[in-house]
């Protein structure tokens, strides 16, 4: 697991507090025609996003997925074109716009994500709106998904049953682990993506990905 992956600065946690008031504003400001059921505490989601109980890692979302994790859904809010090049396997691609109308099932297990963070915590506000205690996004997105699962780069440092542990898990879902010398490591997708977000490096890397994986 990278630096990058690790952390959790506090600019990338304001701006997911700034994306949660900004879903409270969106519902507030939208059709009365579809009311939120309940009244939204947003300052109670907000301290819920301090704690960083809205998301989960990558790794865990693949341990849910391999191990059928029971009424797990997950979902993609990224356009088709960009579900259509790569997806995480079983989400299903939905609007943002969609989140608020969409059948709900109180007792699921829903995961959003997007290519980074910020659109998946907003559907994330939406779905805890409409009463839905069980949902998180995945921290990175999409890029931590390749950076931490379908290509990870481990340290030759790393304990080896730490690493057979990651390598079994990038194999089951048909990436591949490379083990790399820390002191050379070259950054990974997800720092590339993190400082230049949908550049043609990223997609080359998404496209490799799929084609891997196929």
């Amino acid at each position: 697991m990278t630096a990058s992956a690790r952390r959790s600065p506090r600019g990338e946690r304001a701006l997911l507090v700034l994306a949660v008031v900004g879903g409270a504003l969106a519902v507030v400001a939208g059709s009365p025609s579809r009311p939120v059921p309940g009244r939204v505490d947003v300052a109670q989601l907000a301290r819920v996003v301090e704690r960083e109980e809205d998301h989960v890692s990558a790794v865990e979302l693949a341990r849910w997925i391999r191990d059928a994790k029971p009424s797990l859904t997950i979902l993609d809010i990224r356009s088709d074109a960009e579900y259509g090049e790569f997806h995480i396997p079983g989400a299903k691609q939905i609007a943002l716009a969609d989140i608020a109308r969409m059948p709900i099932d109180s007792a699921a297990t829903y995961v959003l994500y997007s290519e980074g963070g910020t659109h998946a915590a907003q559907g994330w506000f939406l779905l805890r709106a409409r009463g839905v205690e069980h949902t998180y996004f995945l921290r990175g997105g999409l890029y931590e998904w390749l950076d931490q699962i379908m290509s990870p780069r481990v340290p030759s440092a790393m304990p080896q049953a730490q690493r057979d542990s990651i390598r079994a898990l990038t194999l089951w879902f048909g990436g591949t682990m490379e083990v790399v010398d820390a002191a050379t490591e070259s950054p990974s997708v997800l720092d590339r993506a993190l400082t230049a977000p949908r550049t043609r490096d990223t997609r080359e890397a998404i496209g490799k990905v799929r084609r891997r994986a196929c």
